[in-house]
């Protein structure tokens, strides 16, 4: 592009800025008329993140930036386009430019890039309900991703969002789960807007409870998003969290009231039950020294508050998906546990571990102290 056109435009620009942006733009001309590249990208990338420029992000993109978009940081080209972007009359014109932007960086040396604008697209398909493009986007996205040694977190983190976006419009809450954690994971959740926050606390927990995957949500209550339900009407949720991990029914029969609150939950009652239900034998063997996990189904029956009658298939239910591991007698109705999946535990848990613990420690000086006694002849030989 010719530079002297380049600069009329760039001075019709300016005299369009609003005020406070005028020395803002004089500074972007100063470098352009340098030519130094890395601290006019910098200067662009402020002036288009700032709010008052909305109006002006595309006229500057496709008639300055694209001018010399070879000769800068391509992720940081990327990144100038998604904010102009934002000023496409629609989605599908926001689609056409997120693909040429795309063509433009797929290069060797710019996948990272390329993936950012793949991404990008996959975001619009996605509003515009095109979920088998969306998926094949984001399936090009992670076979590069998976190339990588090492990339910037903001590639990272705009493929797991949207990632979990699919497999929300999917209905597929396990793996909608697993990408937002991994999103998170990617930001500094902190620095999320509350009402985003609440948003993600909330899908993420529904996603976790009507899932027939999840039986652990230990990452999720571990994580300080989840603290954003605590001031909200949707804290009864947060509390429902807690209450499955420790498989706690009577907190199940007094927040169950709240579920047509979330008609998702309100949908998977019957299975939410089974899921507490499950929580609560995994808790009763855990609570359990290991040696004393053969358990008969009344003994079941009384710590869990399931229904005897229901002991046998809630335990084969457990038993199937990999909760625990034992064996079951069914003519004696007995249940041998030697094994019970690792959870996190609350503070509850913790001191139930600890008592074990201390027991455990006793019996061990008991036995020291016994086979002292009665080696006494043997340890003086």
């Amino acid at each position: 592009m010719d530079p002297e056109v380049v600069q009329q435009f760039l001075d019709q620009q300016r005299e369009q800025a609003p005020e406070d942006l005028q020395q803002d733009f004089l500074n972007i001309e100063d470098y352009w008329d340098r030519k130094l590249w890395h601290q006019l990208t910098g200067l662009l990338v402020d002036y288009f993140n700032n709010p008052a420029s909305s109006s002006q992000r595309l006229p500057l993109f496709k008639h300055f930036v694209l001018s010399f978009s070879d000769k800068i940081n391509q992720l940081r080209f990327v990144a100038l386009g998604l904010a102009a972007a934002t000023q496409c009359e629609d989605e599908h014109e926001r689609l056409g430019f997120f693909k040429d932007l795309a063509k433009k960086v797929n290069k060797p040396g710019s996948q990272d890039a390329y993936v950012y604008a793949l991404v990008a697209g996959s975001e619009v398909k996605l509003k515009l309900k095109d979920l088998e493009g969306a998926r094949k986007d984001l399936d090009a996205a992670e076979a590069i991703l998976d190339n990588f040694d090492s990339i910037e977190t903001e590639v990272h983190a705009a493929f797991y969002r949207n990632n979990a976006g699919y497999y929300e419009a999917s209905a597929d809450s396990a793996r909608f789960y697993r990408s937002t954690l991994l999103y998170l994971a990617c930001i500094d959740a902190t620095k999320l807007p509350s009402a985003e926050s609440q948003q993600i606390a909330y899908d993420l927990s529904i996603a976790a409870l009507v899932s027939d995957s999840i039986y652990n949500f230990g990452e999720l209550l571990l994580h300080p998003i989840l603290s954003s339900l605590t001031s909200t009407l949707h804290v009864w949720l947060r509390d429902l969290l807690f209450a499955f991990n420790r498989g706690d029914l009577g907190a199940w029969n007094a927040l169950e009231a709240n579920l047509p609150k979330a008609p998702l939950l309100e949908q998977h009652r019957t299975f939410l039950y089974q899921k507490i239900s499950l929580a609560a034998l995994t808790e009763a063997v855990f609570r359990r020294p290991p040696h004393d996990r053969a358990m008969t189904f009344r003994t079941i029956s009384t710590e869990t508050n399931v229904k005897q009658e229901d002991i046998e298939i809630l335990i084969m239910k457990a038993l199937s998906l990999g909760l625990l591991k034992g064996s079951i007698d069914q003519v004696g109705e007995v249940a041998r546990i030697n094994w019970v999946q690792p959870k996190v535990l609350d503070l509850e848990q913790v001191g139930g571990m600890r008592t074990r613990l201390k027991e455990w420690d006793g019996s061990i000086n008991r036995l020291g102290n016994w086979i002292e006694g009665v080696g006494r002849d043997v340890w003086a030989a």
